[in-house]
């Protein structure tokens, strides 16, 4: 099956696929930021704890941890809200399933921050 045939959307290929899926995910960007407040609470707390880890007093790979874990929680955060928009999208009426989805993606959520925590206690108390 052709990209074509799956979805009128596909097909785009080389530089100017690139193009354009640079822009959807910019668009992405700014539609969390505008739209979820999570997304900012955890841009500032990744604007703090990046520049941070890049004066600790540490070595190269315990600062990758430490930048890694902090954008692994924004990048959680995206796909937390993209389920919930497509819950929502979906009906807004109330259903196990759509509970159960909304909940994985916090509980992942959840284990991202837990993640961080550990991350930064780690490298910080030795």
């Amino acid at each position: 099956m052709t990209p074509q045939e799956e979805s009128p959307f596909k097909g785009k290929t080389g530089l100017n696929r690139l193009i354009k899926a640079f822009g959807y995910s910019l668009d992405g960007l700014k539609a969390a930021f505008r739209h979820e407040d999570a997304f900012r609470q955890l841009t500032v707390l990744a604007l703090i704890l990046i520049p941070l880890a890049c004066f600790l007093p540490v070595d190269k790979v315990a600062r990758a941890l430490l930048v890694a874990s902090s954008l692994a929680t924004l990048i959680i955060e995206l796909l937390n809200s993209a389920i919930e928009a497509a819950v929502d999208h979906t009906s807004l009426a109330r259903h196990p399933l759509a509970k159960r989805a909304k909940d994985m993606g916090s509980a992942a959520q959840l284990l991202g921050l837990l993640n961080l925590a550990a991350m930064w206690g780690l490298v910080l108390l030795g």
